[in-house]
């Protein structure tokens, strides 16, 4: 591999990001196909159910697709899913050479998207920027690994580290940029989980209001993700406005199992855990679902159970340049007596929208 591959496999996981609101449980593909040195095709897979990113540019291409190399962010499938398998078609079509950024995770492909190739006496290399190509379906890889969705756990804070007034008051801790931010990874996610008790508090709908922050341009059009309720005993009251958007709402509990009293609301009931509700099983409900990405937003206990269960894949800090005082609310409910009991974060990236930071961690797994 060389130069070139590199430059047209960059070429294909930027297409691939295009699909990062739309191809939902699928993985976010892109592919490009050259011929002598001519882009005879680029495409990305842009909903599930729909064609593969490989048949879309394969459908472009036409007869120029003959004795091209295709360079695609994903390992071709190999299985009839919904679609057809990406690898067969290739084939058909007569690529010469297929390069790849990663292995597909999904135990359904896995490696033999690759040996249906090499076994046609087609050329395959890669893996090639692979990192790359795991960030944009980080999701998807963490469900296919585990059976859990990949966790990101927003918060708004104040520089001195407080979520809200000692009355309840948050808003706004963060200016329209950084909440216009949050709108983006609501929309990017497959389900954005709350608690009864901050819907309780900020009367919020938890849905994506691209509209409000002029986000439509960017892809995001209407698009609702599902949204989960944490709700262990149904303290939540009926007429709250979280149910009255008619976007699909999941209410995890322990109490009750199946369809709502309206259309869009249904209930699952999980395992208890010291009186609450088991995360650690709702995430693998939640995969069962094809959940890939679950957005967390919800209030500092929680959160803090989040953290403490070890259940947080990456945090989202919006920090806002103000102090609220040390009687205002902490960032997350955490009962830590000694520094050996801290935990230690790995930063990722730091970056200002608009007068706040957003601050990007991981928690460092022992």
């Amino acid at each position: 591999m060389n130069a070139l591959d590199s430059q047209y496999m960059a070429r294909a996981l930027r297409l691939a990001e295009r699909g990062i609101y739309s191809t939902s449980p699928n993985p976010r593909v892109g592919c490009v196909l050259v011929n002598q040195g001519e882009v005879v095709a680029e495409a990305w897979h842009q909903k599930a159910g729909e064609a593969h990113a490989e048949i879309r540019a394969l459908e472009i291409a036409g007869a120029r697709a003959k004795g091209s190399t295709c360079y695609v962010s994903l390992e071709p499938c190999s299985h009839t899913n919904r679609t057809g398998p990406c690898a067969d078609a290739l084939i058909e079509a007569g690529i010469a050479r297929v390069v790849y950024a990663m292995e597909d995770p999904n135990p359904a492909v896995a490696g033999l998207g690759i040996e249906k190739l090499r076994a046609a006496e087609v050329e395959v290399d890669g893996p090639l920027m692979a990192q790359e190509a795991a960030r944009i379906n980080a999701g998807f890889l963490k469900r296919m690994s585990t059976g859990r969705p990949c966790v990101r756990l927003k918060m708004a804070v104040s520089l001195d580290g407080r979520t809200a007034m000692p009355d309840g008051n948050a808003f706004w801790i963060t200016g329209p940029r950084a909440r216009a931010d949050v709108q983006r990874f609501r929309a990017r996610s497959c389900a954005v989980l709350t608690g009864w008790r901050s819907v309780s508090m900020d009367n919020s709908q938890m849905t994506v209001r691209s509209d409000e922050f002029e986000l439509a341009d960017e892809g995001l059009g209407d698009r609702q993700p599902l949204r989960v309720l944490v709700d262990s005993k149904l303290q939540l009251q009926s007429d709250a406005r979280f149910f009255k958007a008619d976007s699909p709402i999941l209410v995890a509990n322990l109490i009750r199992e199946g369809e709502g009293d309206l259309p869009h609301i249904s209930y699952l009931k999980t395992e208890a855990a010291a009186e609450h509700l088991d995360l650690d099983d709702l995430l693998q409900k939640l995969g069962d679902l094809e959940i890939n990405e679950l957005f967390v937003e919800t209030g500092s206990e929680l959160s803090g159970a989040f953290l403490s269960a070890g259940l947080v894949d990456e945090l989202i800090i919006y920090m806002a340049p103000k102090l609220m005082g040390s009687d205002a609310r902490a960032m997350f409910e955490l009962p830590l007596q000694k520094m050996a009991e801290s935990l230690p974060l790995h930063i990722k990236d730091i970056r200002q929208l608009g007068g706040d930071i957003r601050i990007t961690a991981m928690p460092e797994m022992e």
